[in-house]
C-alpha cells in the first residue's frame, strides 16, 4: 500500500510549541479555553488529483488496533452473492420480476473493498479500491446532484414546480392525467408514483406489488408525494427529465461541474441502456440510468466515491470553490413526509438512530445494491466507502470507537 506521510513528528512538535507559546501569552486568571478559541483552526485538507495523502491512524488521533478491527470486519463479511453480476441479476431480481432482461453494461465485481478517511486523510484501505465497479444505486446520488446543479443555475426554478412544465414538445413523460401532478420534489424523493413504460420497462414490473401477475399492472395509484416506493423506472424518468433540462449528456455535466474540480480520476463512466438514446437539438444522446438494476449506471472506483463523499463532508465546498450549495445539501438531507429516513435519492438518513445504531443521527449514507455505500459523518469528520460487504454498523462502530476521545455517545 502506497503511503505518503506528512512529517508527523515535526507537526506534533510545532503544535506543542504553539500551545506553550499561547499559554505563556494568556493573561493571569484568563480561562484557558479563551486563548484556544481565538487560535485559528487549520484549513481543511483537500487531496490533489493523483495525490491523496495517507496517514497512520495514530497521526490523526485514532487507535490503530480498532481501525484494524474495523477493516477486518469489512473484509470478513463480503456479501455472499455471485461475483458474476449477470448471474447475480438473473438469480435475484430475475426470480420475481418480469421484464428482467439486462439492457446495459455489466461486468464481474471485485472483492470486499473500501477505505476510511478521517480529517481528510486516508487512514485505511482494503481489497481493491482502485478497481472500477458498478456502484448500483449510489448512481442516484450523482443524478440528484446534477439536478441540484440545474437548480443552482436557475434551469429549474423550484423543486415544487411541475416536471411537465419543463418538458419540450414530443416528450411524453408527464402528459397522462396521473403523471401531470408530479413535481420535481416527488421525483427526487421517490414519491412520484409515475405510471408508464420507459426503455421497455413498465413501472409496475420493478419490485412488483400484489401477489399475482394479473394484479401487477392494476395496482392502485397514489397521490404523488404521499407514498414512498423505491422504483428504478421512475428514477430513469427523472434522469430523462433532467437531460431535457440540461440539453447535454448528464455525465458531461457531472464531469465538468463536479468530478474534475474534486480531482476524480478519468476511469469512471456513467452508462444508460442500449435503447435509451434520444435526439436533442439534432444530436443523439444517451439518457443514463439511475443504477445497475438492468445494467448501466455509474462504474467507479472507491477513491472517486470517497472524493464525492468528501465534497459533501465539506458542505459542498472544495478548496475555495462552492460546487454544491449548502442549501441544496440541507434540502437533500431533509426527510420527506412519506419516509422519515430518506431525503433525496439516494440520501439515506439516520433520523431515529435505528438504521445505523453506531452512528450519529446526523450521519448520512449514499447506498447501492451489494452494499456499495458512501458513509458521511460530519460529527466525527469521517468518510467511509465500503463495497460488497455486510456489517456497516460494525465497521462504523469500530471506526468511531477508534477516535480519541470517543465522540458519539455524549452527543447523540
Amino acid at each position: 500500500m502506497k503511503r505518503i506521510f506528512a512529517g508527523g513528528v515535526v507537526a506534533a512538535f510545532a503544535l506543542v510549541s504553539l500551545t506553550i507559546s499561547a499559554q505563556q501569552r494568556t493573561p493571569a486568571g484568563a480561562p484557558a479555553q479563551a486563548s484556544q478559541a481565538a487560535r485559528p483552526q487549520p484549513a481543511p485538507y483537500f487531496p490533489e488529483r493523483f495525490a491523496w495523502q495517507h496517514k497512520r491512524p495514530d497521526e490523526v488521533g485514532m487507535n490503530a488496533a480498532l481501525v484494524a478491527e474495523a477493516v477486518k470486519a469489512a473484509v470478513d463479511r463480503e456479501i455472499a452473492g455471485n461475483r458474476d453480476l449477470n448471474l447475480e441479476q438473473a438469480t435475484t431480481f430475475g426470480r420475481d420480476e418480469p421484464f428482467d432482461a439486462v439492457i446495459g453494461p455489466l461486468k464481474p465485481r471485485g472483492p470486499a473493498s473500501g477505505l476510511i478517511v478521517h480529517n481528510g486523510y486516508i487512514v485505511a484501505e482494503w481489497g481493491e479500491p482502485i478497481r472500477v465497479d458498478v456502484t448500483n444505486s449510489v448512481t442516484k446520488t450523482f443524478l440528484t446532484t446534477v439536478i441540484g446543479l440545474a437548480w443552482q443555475r436557475g434551469l429549474i426554478h423550484d423543486i415544487s414546480d411541475y416536471a411537465r412544465d419543463y418538458m419540450p414538445p414530443g416528450v411524453d413523460l408527464f402528459e397522462a392525467e396521473h403523471n401531470q401532478k408530479i413535481r420535481w420534489e416527488h421525483l427526487l424523493r421517490q414519491t412520484s408514483d409515475w405510471q408508464g413504460t420507459l426503455w421497455g420497462k413498465p413501472d409496475w414490473a420493478d419490485r412488483p406489488e400484489g401477489k399475482t401477475a394479473a394484479a401487477w399492472p392494476n395496482r392502485p395509484l397514489r397521490e404523488p408525494g404521499t407514498f414512498f416506493k423505491y422504483n428504478d423506472v421512475r428514477v430513469n424518468v427523472m434522469a430523462l427529465a433532467a437531460l431535457q433540462v440540461w440539453r447535454r449528456p448528464l455525465p458531461q455535466v457531472l464531469r465538468e461541474e463536479v468530478m474534475e474540480p474534486i480531482g476524480a480520476s478519468s476511469t469512471w463512466r456513467w452508462y444508460g441502456y442500449d435503447n435509451s438514446w434520444v435526439d436533442i437539438d439534432g444530436q443523439k444522446i444517451q439518457s443514463v440510468s439511475g443504477g445497475g438494476h438492468w445494467g448501466g449506471g455509474m462504474f467507479i472506483n472507491a477513491y472517486d466515491m470517497a472524493r464525492f463523499g468528501y465534497l459533501f463532508l465539506r458542505n459542498g465546498k472544495w478548496k475555495d470553490r462552492q460546487i454544491v450549495t449548502e442549501k441544496w445539501i440541507q434540502m437533500a438531507r431533509t426527510p420527506g413526509p412519506a419516509n422519515n429516513n430518506y431525503g433525496f435519492a439516494n440520501w439515506y438518513l439516520n433520523t431515529d438512530g435505528k438504521q445505523v445504531p453506531a452512528a450519529p443521527v446526523s450521519a448520512v449514507r449514499f447506498v447501492g445494491n451489494g452494499n456499495n455505500i458512501i458513509y458521511i459523518d460530519w460529527q466525527n469528520d469521517l468518510v467511509i466507502v465500503t463495497r460488497w460487504s455486510n456489517g456497516l454498523n460494525e465497521l462504523v462502530g469500530k471506526t468511531i470507537a477508534s477516535l480519541k476521545p470517543p465522540s458519539t455517545a455524549a452527543s447523540r
